[in-house]
């Protein structure tokens, strides 16, 4: 898989142990071996963790891509992330970059399925979302402020905290994401 050769790319290339990502990430040294080799496929969850532990994006730990000034993206060329134990779709509707810039997400959610909980990103990174289809409740912080979204509905927010996505019907959930690190301090 993709996702785990550039993991293992982008931890040699930073001169990283596994047991250092390990602890940057908080995902154990096991898991990452397997998913370096391919045995294993991260969920959502722990994709963001690992990505945060490198200090790249999850959209460029799924397909590096050059840099270009126009880069032109087919429905059926985008890359996307299925969490094979909740069904939650991740859908890169712009290019992936390494660490800093602009992703645009179409995320899915099952009905009554969450994210997990995403990891605090580095300061400076900011998200927002609209909601298109669905209800998305937003659990935000260490002590979590609730925020329930519906249709039409969106917010935006600083994203070094930690922050859950959860799908609150039983209908299928739609949602765009930008997630903004262009000016990490």
């Amino acid at each position: 898989m993709k996702f785990g050769i550039n993991v293992k790319r982008i931890r040699r290339k930073k001169n990283l142990t596994l047991e250092e990502l390990a602890d940057r990430s908080k995902v154990s040294r096991s898991m990452l071996s397997m998913i370096e080799r391919g045995e294993k496929n991260p969920t959502i969850q722990v994709a963001s963790q690992i990505a945060e532990g490198l200090e790249v994006t999850i959209s460029y730990l799924l397909g590096e891509q050059e840099k270009q000034e126009v880069i032109f993206i087919r429905e059926n060329e985008r890359l996307v992330y299925k969490d094979e134990t909740s069904g939650v779709e991740r859908h890169l509707l712009s290019p992936s970059f390494s660490g800093k810039g602009l992703e645009f997400i179409l995320h899915i959610l099952p009905p009554l399925q969450s994210t997990g909980t995403f990891p605090a990103h580095r300061k400076g990174v900011k998200e927002c979302i609209h909601v298109t289809h669905g209800k998305l409740q937003i659990e935000l912080g260490e002590q979590p402020k609730i925020f329930v979204l519906e249709k039409g509905d969106s917010i935006y927010f600083e994203a070094d905290l930690k922050h859950r996505l959860t799908n609150l019907v039983n209908e299928e959930c739609q949602f765009y994401l930008i997630i903004d690190s262009h000016q990490i301090v």
